[in-house]
């Protein structure tokens, strides 16, 4: 995200007077500094929906177990000889639940 910096707002500074200069011009209440009128803008920052969704996600991640490597090389075997059998409706039913996993999520198309 690029900043603009030509229409960034500048404060203007007002002179103080200094005690060595009230004592100049013979007026010792001019010597205290004037009060700054001007507001002070300060940083915000918001975090948008969807970098709402990410953090949820990744803590969603997070907290799921690790791989299970035996699990995986006892699949990859069986692959490999050729007893490994998948289950077509389980299969459909996983990715159904998927999709409507995602759809639950709202991203925004820029």
């Amino acid at each position: 995200m690029a900043i603009d910096i030509n229409k960034l707002k500048t404060t203007t500074t007002t002179p103080m007077q200094t005690a060595r200069d009230a004592k100049t011009t013979g007026n010792a209440a001019q010597a205290a500094p004037k009060a700054a009128t001007a507001a002070i803008k300060t940083d915000s920052v918001s975090i948008t929906p969807q970098a709402q969704v990410l953090q949820s996600v990744q803590s969603k991640m997070a907290s799921l177990p690790e791989i299970d490597q035996k699990k995986v090389a006892d699949i990859k075997q069986a692959i490999s000889e050729g007893r490994y059998k998948v289950d077509p409706e389980k299969l459909a039913t996983n990715i159904a639940s998927f999709e409507l996993q995602l759809s639950g999520l709202k991203f925004q198309e820029d």
